[in-house]
């Protein structure tokens, strides 16, 4: 496992979620457009991708076409910066939305299967480049603007539990497609599971009833820096009707199997494995860096789900295994040891048993935030399987054993949840 680790209707739709933000009666009656001409601006790493074609098709294969061809206009009807803060959240709570009920069969529209989670990021990535290129006659905040778009259209606003009696209340994350300059058609059976659990309500193993709700994080270090972790799981750990009774992150990990982490460790060690924006974290196995802005903590934190209780129960399609792997500076030593057993006192994190990548690192984050705000609540890591089966032909997006693989994941994600989410 170690050397796995080191390896390691669309417009009917808007017409029916979007009815104030496309214009209002006023705007359209002026006759005048908001907007210069669109600008010619350099798009970030990300976005760039969308220059292949595949990308666009996976949109509008989704039926989530309009969401990015009438976002401009739509731009175009705001007349201050409080009107395009409404607008931004608006479109992308529509477009979290809509993929929510498309990922749970509840919104046909395209020949993808519904759990597909590639439509919303290049859909989400889509949007945020007809941003950049937007021109208003007024002043904004174009990254504050992005950043309201990319919470909304992640799950982190308008996502609250349903407050009833007796129901236990489970929070989760997924990720973004990743790996995306080896292979652009790839998936993530994380963000997958996030999108057809949402708002489910579910059978515990016994027998209780429970509610999820789920966020889609970025596969981006200056989003971690931003806070978009400690954000997204504050509102589910402080007292009160949003709070959650357990909480997991959940990211791709290794073939085959999946895998609860017993530790996360506080540093970022991934280099030179960039991120999705080609951005490095600048820590190395050697040369292990603590994140921009985490709060203090200890150097690992250990998982506090029913680890027992999980791989004794569910095993089937996928082995689901406890990883007690870590990698350590010893105290006095000044060279990475790896363990099977956990850390050793006084020692430094360089790799929690996810590695040291933004996987390892949500795990931490969110959980030194449960040990601060709620420190009685089950929470940790799962690791789902790697992804597999897309068709040979580059050109084709999608297959049959792709689909059974991603919908097997998803299923088991939610097996999982099921017996760890039992009140004990």
């Amino acid at each position: 496992m170690m050397l796995l680790r080191r390896a390691a209707s669309a417009a009917a739709l808007l017409v029916t979620v979007l009815p104030v933000v496309v214009a209002s009666p006023a705007h359209a009656a002026d006759g005048e457009s908001a907007c210069r001409p669109p600008a010619s601006v350099p798009l970030d790493a990300e976005q760039a991708r969308l220059a292949d074609a595949r990308t666009t098709a996976l949109v509008d294969r989704a039926g989530f076409g309009d969401f990015v061809r009438r976002f401009p206009a739509a731009l175009c009807t705001t007349r201050s910066p409080a009107e395009a803060e409404r607008l931004l959240d608006a479109w992308g709570q529509a477009l979290w939305q809509a993929s929510v009920r498309r990922a749970q069969g509840q919104r046909p529209g395209g020949d993808l299967a519904p759990g597909d989670d590639r439509p919303l990021y290049w859909a989400r990535l889509g949007m945020t480049a007809e941003l950049a290129r937007w021109q208003p006659k007024f002043t904004v905040d174009r990254a504050a603007l992005r950043a309201r778009f990319e919470d909304a259209s992640r799950g982190l606003t308008d996502n609250a539990f349903r407050t009833a009696p007796g129901v236990r209340r489970i929070f989760i994350s997924g990720f973004d497609p990743f790996g995306l300059d080896a292979e652009i058609r790839r998936a993530n059976p994380s963000g997958s599971a996030a999108l057809q659990l949402n708002g489910r309500r579910v059978t515990l193993a016994d027998g209780s009833p429970a509610e999820i709700r789920a966020v889609v994080l970025p596969v981006r270090y200056a989003d971690f820096d931003a806070g978009i972790v400690e954000r997204a799981f504050a509102p589910h750990l402080a007292a009160g009707p949003a709070s959650a009774d357990i909480i997991t992150t959940v990211s791709q990990g290794y073939p085959g199997i999946f895998t609860l982490e017993d530790w996360a460790g506080r540093a970022r060690s991934a280099d030179p494995y960039p991120d999705n924006a080609r951005a490095l974290s600048g820590g190395t196995r050697e040369r292990p860096v603590t994140a921009p802005g985490l709060g203090p903590g200890p150097e690992f934190i250990r998982t506090t789900l029913p680890a027992d209780a999980v791989t004794a129960a569910v095993q089937t399609p996928y082995p689901v295994l406890l990883n007690t792997e870590v990698t350590e500076i010893p105290a006095g030593g000044t060279v990475p040891v790896d363990r099977t057993d956990g850390p050793t006192p006084g020692s430094r994190a360089v790799a929690g048993g996810g590695g040291g990548y933004l996987s390892n690192e949500v795990a931490y984050r969110s959980n030194r935030l449960r040990a601060e705000l709620a420190p009685h609540l089950p929470g940790g890591h799962l690791h789902t399987p790697v992804l597999t089966g897309l068709p040979a032909d580059p050109q084709l997006l999608t297959g049959p054993e792709f689909e059974r693989n991603e919908s097997a994941i998803g299923a088991e994600v939610r097996a999982v949840l099921e017996h760890a989410a039992v009140r004990r």
